[in-house]
């Protein structure tokens, strides 16, 4: 049975398209406003418009999660514009493929500090938010990269498994404050996303031998399937869970 989320407030990242998106209309679909953030504008707006279509409630705001002053803007405003903030999911992401020698400082620090840095901004800036509404939950979106050996993922794989490290940090941290935080880590996940990945096992062929080889229910997740773990652990369906990384993976384990 779904738990009511009606009158909650949840910050998505990254909920233009993908799980992001899924993560968004799933958590409007249980009652929640949402606000949907994103770097791309039309993206964003048609995931607005897309809950809007679903007689869900949702905002769109702009913003680069790898920005302290982005993020503490963002979440500022939100919380003035809707009352505050209960739930935040750190979805936004990017990703490189290649081996390390390959891979440049740059993308390093770029896959870091989207993926983990981001993470760390929301909970820093957002923490307040939270606790002024008597607590409230925080899903980081990591991967099975992140707790399994990714070749070709050097520097994704680091991020995410430092995000990991940081949940169950965290959730030690603020448990006394009713928050709780916990990460999922999705295993292949059918999107757009993951592009540089199939590029680099060799396009759709290494795709479909890795699938048969590898993944035992025999096919990728489809983004809904990953954002009911989302929206699970941001739930009260989810109350005495925090510093958890559920992994959702059709089996690889």
């Amino acid at each position: 049975m779904d738990a009511p989320m009606e009158g909650r407030v949840a910050i998505v990242t990254g909920a233009g398209a993908g799980i992001g998106r899924a993560a968004a209309l799933g958590l409007a679909r249980r009652g929640a406003h949402v606000v949907v953030v994103d770097r791309d504008e039309a993206a964003g707006s048609d995931a607005v418009s897309a809950i809007g279509a679903a007689d869900g409630s949702a905002t769109f705001v702009q913003a680069d999660v790898s920005s302290s002053a982005e993020v503490c803007a963002l979440l500022d405003e939100a919380a003035a514009a809707h009352g505050g903030i209960d739930v935040i999911v750190n979805n936004a992401g990017v990703q490189y493929a290649g081996d390390v020698v390959d891979c440049t400082e740059e993308e390093w620090e770029q896959v870091m500090a989207v993926n983990a840095r981001s993470c760390f901004l929301t909970a820093k800036h957002g923490i307040s938010h939270l606790t002024a509404r008597g607590g409230g939950a925080i899903v980081n979106n990591a991967s099975l990269a992140a707790v399994k050996a990714a070749p070709g993922l050097g520097a994704y794989a680091a991020s995410k498994g430092a995000i990991v490290a940081f949940t169950k940090t965290l959730a030690a941290e603020v448990a006394g404050a009713g928050i709780r935080v916990n990460a999922v880590c999705p295993g292949w996940t059918n999107t757009s996303f993951n592009a540089p990945s199939i590029a680099h096992m060799g396009g759709q062929a290494g795709l479909d031998a890795f699938v048969r080889e590898r993944i035992p229910l025999g096919r990728l997740a489809a983004p809904e399937e990953i954002a009911a773990a989302i929206v699970f652990l941001a739930s009260d369906e989810a109350s005495y869970m925090t510093g958890q990384a559920l992994v959702v993976d059709g089996g690889i384990g």
